[in-house]
């Protein structure tokens, strides 16, 4: 190990967590505004950036994965953060709409190198048990990071919607130079040289993660879970901002521009998810570390159902607000509590490859329900975000009857 890579890994992963939120809420807080404004984008453009940039996360999770099992970690995140500031110098650059799809598949290609690889990372270093408690705490440092990301975003946007992009890829860059020298990366062994080499041993490594979704219920309920909330989330993801801008904002400090209320929206989803977060590890730890937590998590998917159900049938904007940020809360929340679950059921050897495939169904979800919703949303826009909604619902029960069936075999 590097003498430069001395930093503690539960500090590392707080620092980098807080550090990349902040500018990933730098570059995609005023995205859509720059994407309809600067580069001039329809909705069927802007509906191609995101099919895009899920193909693009469909194409290479798994490979991605695979670098991460059977090279480094550590090597994968670094890639991983330059590809994703590339992608972000890019589209803030050069505001056309080839442009901004190149970039999609730089920043998309990025992100799957770090999908999987920094939970795997860091449940190597410190271990299964500490690791749920880690990663709750390190998304409330994601969030605090996301609002001041938020918050600078909104100031800089008011000089030019492109500033913050190309500031948040520069950043990206500059973070992946300092995690090549200062993370640690003691735990993980990688495979010899002389193996890794062979195309062989990167197809076993992929059959093992095939052979784990196969064979564990924890594991293969979640990969249809993923499948499923892409199906619902890409449509949603695209056309809330659509719907929000068929309200009259109020004039607030002078001004009533989308750009600032996009910012202010951004800003009380996080504060409210924070809030959240930090009130559930103080009030109900155990159920955040359970090693079954069906019932919270079913909870939140039936949260996030009656958030997009009633933010489709809103007609009033306080309303659609209230609606938009319970489905933003419950899913903020989900998310570690869920990876935690995931990663106490996969071994060390297949765990970045497993984890990438669960997002790879989600990306495959995306990519299939995406334009049909889309397309449905050019003549009825209440209908696409409705439908959303709907293809949700199964998902409590999918978590209820994961807890069925561990009753089951506890009795059996």
């Amino acid at each position: 190990m590097s003498t430069y890579r001395s930093a503690d890994p539960v500090r590392t992963y707080y620092a980098y967590g807080c550090a990349s939120s902040f500018l990933f809420a730098l570059c995609f807080t005023l995205s859509a505004v720059y994407y309809v404004r600067d580069a001039g984008l329809d909705p069927l453009q802007m509906v191609l950036v995101g099919t895009t940039l899920e193909l693009a996360c469909f194409l290479f999770e798994v490979p991605t994965g695979i670098v991460a099992d059977l090279y480094s970690r550590r090597l994968s995140i670094v890639i991983g953060f330059t590809l994703i500031g590339a992608g972000f110098l890019l589209q803030g650059l050069v505001p056309a709409f080839l442009a901004i799809l190149a970039a999609q598949v730089l920043w998309g290609a990025g992100y799957t190198f770090t999908s999987g690889a920094d939970q795997a990372w860091i449940t190597d270093e410190i271990g299964t048990e500490r690791a749920a408690k880690v990663m709750v705490r390190g998304q409330q440092f994601g969030l605090a990071g996301t609002i001041a990301g938020t918050l600078t975003a909104g100031a800089l946007g008011l000089l030019s919607l492109g500033l913050p992009m190309v500031l948040a890829g520069a950043g990206m860059v500059l973070l992946a130079l300092i995690l090549t020298l200062a993370m640690r990366e003691d735990n993980f062994q990688r495979t010899p040289r002389a193996e890794r080499e062979t195309f062989k041993h990167m197809l076993d490594t992929l059959k093992d993660g095939i052979e784990t979704a196969r064979r564990r219920p924890v594991v293969r309920t979640l990969v249809v879970i993923s499948l499923i909330a892409g199906l619902s989330s890409e449509a949603f993801d695209r056309l809330w901002s659509v719907k929000m801008l068929t309200f009259t904002f109020p004039t607030v400090l002078g001004t009533s521009d989308p750009a600032f209320w996009f910012t202010v929206l951004a800003l009380a989803g996080t504060l409210l998810s924070l809030g959240t977060s930090l009130a559930l590890t103080r009030f109900a730890p155990n159920r955040l570390q359970a090693s079954h937590p069906t019932g919270i998590l079913a909870t939140l998917a039936f949260l996030q159902v009656a958030g997009v159900v009633t933010f489709a049938l809103a007609g009033n904007l306080w309303l659609a607000l209230a609606a938009l940020w319970l489905r933003t809360v419950a899913d903020t929340v989900t998310y570690p509590i869920e990876s935690a679950w995931l990663n106490r059921h996969l071994e060390s050897r297949s765990r970045a490859t497993v984890i990438s495939m669960v997002s790879q169904a989600n990306a495959i979800g995306q990519v299939a329900g995406g334009p049909p919703l889309g397309a449905l949303g050019r003549t009825s826009l209440r209908g696409a975000l409705l439908a959303s909604g709907l293809i949700w619902a199964p998902i409590p029960a999918l978590y209820l009857r994961l807890k069925e069936t561990r009753r089951t075999a506890e009795v059996a």
